[in-house]
């Protein structure tokens, strides 16, 4: 996606508001993050009856400016990046512009108003102010080994579907309407609380079959509750291994100093600030 050229004024406010290396560019984060806490609490204070009997209009009033406020950043954001499909279409640029939906779609639906909590989500700018980007490699190896293991999980899945189908009608026969199971359905829905052993109590087996039956669905579902957690695991396992052997090939020696530099991007040592080899240099180790 190709960039277009900026404006010296559109560039002076692009290194503040997408950038972090300069003073300013620091503050306007750090204040941004303390404004979307605030809208957020504000919305938080609003759904206390007691607060939003007193106070409604006062919150309303408030939570307008804070619109109109991330409104005029969004567009100013539009107007001043480099590339602004990109950044619309970005997880910054499509959460920003979520945050703004709701306040205006209250206007003409109002129970969407309480969906503004979503605002907090731009706290996910906090990784740039505190340069924690490292840590999405993390978060992109955990995201990975969720992808890897959705078949398994949905197998997994099917065969909890049909136990507490199984549950639901055994439960269904023994127990009947007369104890509070109408029908299979709501059957299932016990079947379901008690294999995950939630256990509302709304609906409770009184026949001694019944709550062997109870007993039974219990211990099996402690049984299972550790098999989507183990292949999880299994799959996180092979990913972080697989990301230490990228980062082992992407290493190289400084010809200089020998010191093993592991960031693939790297162009100069930063030991002693000599050029680098080209990734896919055997490394060696270091004296």
């Amino acid at each position: 996606m190709s960039k277009r050229a900026q404006t010296p004024l559109q560039l002076s406010f692009y290194r503040v508001i997408f950038g972090t290396e300069t003073r300013a560019g620091k503050w306007f984060d750090i204040i941004l993050i303390m404004v979307i806490l605030a809208s957020v609490m504000v919305i938080m204070l609003d759904s206390i009856h007691e607060y939003h009997i007193n106070y409604g209009v006062l919150f309303l009033q408030i939570e307008w400016a804070f619109t109109l406020m991330f409104t005029a950043e969004y567009l100013i954001r539009l107007w001043c990046s480099d590339n602004r499909k990109g950044y619309a279409i970005s997880v910054y640029g499509i959460v920003d512009l979520l945050a703004l939906m709701p306040t205006y779609l209250s206007l003409l639906l109002p129970q969407a108003a309480p969906l503004l909590i979503i605002r907090v989500l731009r706290i996910l700018r906090i990784f740039r102010v505190l340069r924690l980007l490292a840590l999405l490699d993390e978060a992109n190896d955990l995201a990975r080994a969720l992808h890897n293991s959705t078949r398994k999980i949905f197998v997994f899945f099917s065969m909890m579907i049909l136990m507490a189908t199984i549950f639901g009608c055994l439960i269904y026969v023994i127990e009947g309407p007369e104890h509070g199971f109408n029908s299979i359905p709501h059957s299932i829905y016990w079947a379901i609380v008690t294999i995950t052993t939630v256990g509302y109590g709304d609906v409770v087996p009184m026949t001694p079959m019944g709550q062997v039956l109870s007993a039974v669905g219990m211990l099996m579902g402690y049984a299972v509750i550790a098999v989507p957690t183990g292949i999880v695991t299994a799959e996180l396992t092979l990913a972080q291994r697989l990301h230490k052997e990228r980062a082992i090939r992407a290493a190289r020696n400084c010809t200089t100093c020998a010191h093993v530099e592991s960031d693939p991007e790297a162009v100069y040592c930063r030991h002693c600030g000599s050029s680098l080899p080209a990734p896919g240099h055997q490394p060696e180790d270091e004296a």
